[in-house]
């Protein structure tokens, strides 16, 4: 029969003591942990705004108000509707005499045009026919901003 031998006192200890290191290393720390401090903003430069469109040039808004003025008069289902219309467009011209040229054939740069008209008899002309089939490819203006020439094409 084997005997038993009797441990010591210490050994007995330290194997406790083992057990009980183990026992709380894997029990979790009720103490909180404490959050990381949030990083420091990094100043970034604002944001610059997008360019501002240029402004239309003199010519553009011309041929804007124009355009306008030619639809309105075509469409026009009233003739004194239509006639005040052109009365407003009119003003737009150095005097209503201002010579209308419209480009009929263009090939290697020279142009041929149509028979020269005024402002006037086309702005009628638009009334009448209640048909816009023309665009404004060129304008002139003087120097206080009116027309004193255009050049109409033909929409495709």
């Amino acid at each position: 029969m084997k005997r038993r031998t009797i441990q010591s006192p210490v050994s007995t200890l330290l194997t406790l003591a083992l057990f009980g290191l183990l026992a709380m290393g894997a029990c979790k720390s009720k103490k909180k942990v404490a959050p990381a401090p949030a990083p420091a903003p990094v100043e970034q430069p604002a944001p610059t705004p997008p360019p501002a469109a240029p402004k239309p040039s003199a010519e553009e808004v011309a041929v804007g108000k124009l355009e306008n003025y030619f639809n309105s008069i075509a469409q026009s289902t009233n003739v004194d509707a239509a006639n005040r219309t052109i009365n407003e467009a009119l003003g737009m011209f150095s005097n209503p005499q201002t010579p209308v040229l419209i480009v009929i054939h263009e090939e290697n740069g020279i142009k041929d045009y149509d028979e020269p008209t005024t402002i006037e008899k086309y702005l009628h002309y638009l009334k009448d026919t209640k048909k816009n089939l023309n665009f404004i490819s060129d304008i002139r203006l003087d120097g206080n901003g009116r027309v004193t020439e255009l050049e109409l094409r033909r929409k495709k």
